[in-house]
């Protein structure tokens, strides 16, 4: 089968279109024909301990086989996941995937939308419930709210019935207040100390003087939560790395259908040109949502 590997030093010159043998499912495991598998800037530092590996964490295809001990889905079942980091990933025609992070994929969505939703759908899920216990009725305050996970924590937090307020850079204002936000504030011209009343809740996703300015903004008792790196000292806050749940995914799955979470596409590459997808991931000033790799025609 075809696989795009990363190879030693690592980087995207280190990427590759191998020819490798197909792998085979074990017990708990499925093997999924992957239709579409989505990138996100700098994977390519997470394996480089066990090079060559295959990228790609978030997929969406159709299960081809099923190992031992698995009961959670059956061959033929159109699904999408984010896969463990330990192994490798889904920029291939063929990938094994624990069986236990397949959900099945949203029936109104095609395998490209699907596969752009669960790094950043689960990564916005577990900041604000798990980790921030977002209530209806509370503020919440979310940092970088234009990027694959703030846009989608603006439409959770926003579903959730929480007061939304987003920041964002001047050209992005305007589109996260269409994903649903209460307030926006353009961080290049305003701090937002200085604009927003306090909150119970701030989500960071891009670290900086943001994530450090912003105690300062809490309520007595509020959370800090980052997927950007360690809040400040004394702040109480929490870091955290998004993990795979087959149970959140169905929420999701679930939250599309109705109408009610809405995936952006920026770019759309064959596997052939999976470099020039990941070169285009390290550009965030051109994107405009999740960068895709399509295998298979839905």
């Amino acid at each position: 089968m075809r696989a795009v590997r990363l190879h030693p030093p690592g980087g995207v010159e280190g990427l590759r279109l191998d020819e490798v043998e197909p792998p085979s499912s074990g017990p708990g495991d499925a093997l999924v024909r992957v239709h579409a598998a989505a990138i996100t800037r700098g994977e390519l530092e997470w394996p480089t301990d066990r090079l060559p590996a295959i990228p790609s964490y978030e997929s969406s295809g159709v299960v081809e086989a099923i190992g031992g001990d698995v009961d959670a889905v059956a061959v033929g079942d159109e699904v999408f996941a984010l896969h463990g980091f330990d192994r490798d990933g889904a920029a291939a025609e063929l990938s094994v995937v624990a069986a236990a992070y397949l959900a099945p994929k949203p029936r109104s969505l095609g395998h490209v939308e699907s596969a752009a939703i669960p790094l950043a759908g689960l990564s916005a899920w577990q900041a604000l419930f798990d980790h921030g216990r977002l209530a209806a009725g509370e503020r919440v305050l979310i940092h970088g709210a234009a990027g694959g996970v703030g846009g989608f924590a603006v439409q959770l937090a926003r579903h959730r019935g929480a007061h939304v307020i987003g920041t964002a850079s001047t050209a992005n204002v305007d589109i996260v207040r269409d994903l649903g936000a209460d307030e926006v504030i353009d961080h290049t011209t305003t701090r937002f100390e200085d604009a927003v009343e306090p909150v119970d809740l701030v989500f960071d996703t891009v670290g900086g003087a943001l994530l450090a300015r912003s105690p300062a903004i809490l309520k007595s008792g509020g959370g800090l939560v980052s997927i950007a790196t360690d809040p400040p000292e004394g702040s109480g806050g929490v870091y955290f790395v998004v993990e795979p749940n087959r149970d959140q995914l169905g929420q999701l799955a679930g939250m599309a259908d109705a109408g009610d979470l809405r995936v952006t596409i920026d770019a759309v590459f064959r596997l052939e040109e999976a470099r020039a997808a990941f070169e285009r991931s390290l550009e965030p000033e051109r994107r405009r949502g999740k960068i895709v790799l399509r295998m298979r025609e839905d």
